[in-house]
């Protein structure tokens, strides 16, 4: 009995003693981002995803187009993968997409002909990666501030001042630069008012949040006409959660935040949501686009295709293989396929994270508010040595 108790014990200390994961933590200095697989190491089944290659094949050739512009080669190499090897990879992926005449034949070229890395994840171990989703939403808006429609779409401004590869420097001033300000400053003084910035009017100011964690946003006019906004820029201050607030003060609990949560609670607490709203410091701006948003890489995102991760880590353009899931409750289901590394998001910083873009329109948004899942995120590339059946083409001048 005494025996029985101990063990017990000792069984509830070790479970109060084990680490939560801390998806936001960064990885030590030096540290790799991608952990080979050692061979023989179990890795996710990839042949199936031969059947959907008619979908999948678009989203490789973005990434291919990406990779052959001569700036791309700037961005390599990074966790020694040089540019003509993530280049030579996407184009073998490509071929053997083609030319694979089944998926077991698929898969076996993959295993013969690619390394498969593994995320390093939140412990720096491959322990995990927390997904979560982004969409462009179909949000209704007018072109001209009215009594209802009162919470304005920027677009940039110019006294925003980037860097040569899109960083955000500051806001120049005529005694020099200084930091652009902060969400709460940008609203509360109406900083950008009366500039002919306002690209359309909302009216919600959820909805102009959401515009902003998304970076994109479809725009439905009285008339019906869809006004199309893609990212312009941002202030370049730190992004916070909205759901984490409202869960750190007891507003709502961890295991019910979505959109649809979201957008209710507000709709309770009109008084209270611009303070939550204030807590992101971050401000993005908009630009009219033609065809679907693009991200980071200046190349369309395809739902369920496009992933966002941190570029300071990982391989730009990359293929890489989701492992886990999206949506929750009834609307979850399992998400095992093929996607390319394509954008970059406000609070993706770590090995931790990555947010998959889920598409256009309300199912999209309904979906994405509500993936917040872990699974396993893995990269793959040409074995060093290994010789695709044609050369890869030159970057373009």
């Amino acid at each position: 009995m005494k025996l029985n108790l101990l063990c017990t014990v000792l069984l509830l200390a070790s479970a109060a003693c084990k680490t939560a994961p801390d998806y936001g933590r960064a990885l030590p200095p030096g540290a790799p981002a991608l952990i080979a697989l050692k061979p023989g190491e179990a890795h996710p089944d990839f042949g199936a995803q031969w059947r959907e290659r008619d979908d999948l094949a678009p989203a490789v050739e973005q990434s291919i187009e990406f990779m052959k512009r001569k700036s791309a080669a700037h961005y390599f190499p990074i966790e020694n993968v040089s540019h003509e090897r993530a280049l030579a990879s996407l184009e073998r992926y490509r071929d053997l997409l083609a030319k694979s005449g089944s998926e077991q034949e698929f898969a076996r070229a993959l295993d013969a002909e690619f390394q498969v890395y593994k995320s390093a994840g939140w412990d720096g171990k491959g322990g995990g990666v927390l997904f979560t989703g982004y969409c462009t939403p179909i949000l209704d808006g007018r072109l001209a501030k009215d009594a209802t429609y009162r919470y304005p779409l920027y677009g940039l401004p110019p006294d925003l001042v980037k860097g040569p590869e899109g960083e955000i420097l500051g806001r120049k001033t005529a005694t020099g630069m200084e930091p652009y300000p902060t969400r709460g400053a940008i609203e509360a003084s109406a900083l950008l008012a009366g500039k002919d910035l306002e690209l359309v009017w909302l009216k919600d100011p959820l909805d102009a949040f959401l515009a902003h964690v998304n970076g994109s946003a479809f725009i439905r006019l009285a008339n019906g006409d869809m006004r199309r906004l893609g990212y312009a820029g941002k202030n370049g201050r730190p992004y916070t959660s909205l759901g984490q607030e409202l869960v750190k003060d007891g507003k709502l609990r961890k295991d019910e935040v979505s959109v649809a949560t979201i957008r209710r609670w507000a709709r309770e607490h009109p008084a209270e949501i611009t303070g939550y709203l204030a807590r992101n410091e971050s401000y993005v701006f908009f630009a009219p686009i033609d065809g679907n948003p693009r991200g980071s890489l200046n190349v369309p995102v395809t739902a369920a295709r496009s992933l966002a991760t941190d570029k300071s880590l990982f391989p730009r353009a990359s293929l890489v293989f989701v492992d886990g899931r999206v949506g929750s409750g009834a609307d979850s289901r399992e998400l095992h396929r093929f996607l390319l590394d394509q954008d970059t998001g406000g609070a993706i910083r770590t090995a931790g994270r990555a947010d998959v873009y889920l598409g256009i329109g309300d199912d999209a948004e309904k979906l994405a508010g509500s993936t917040r899942v872990e699974g396993q995120l893995y990269y793959l590339f040409l074995k060093p040595g290994a010789k695709p059946e044609h050369e890869g083409a030159k970057p373009d001048a």
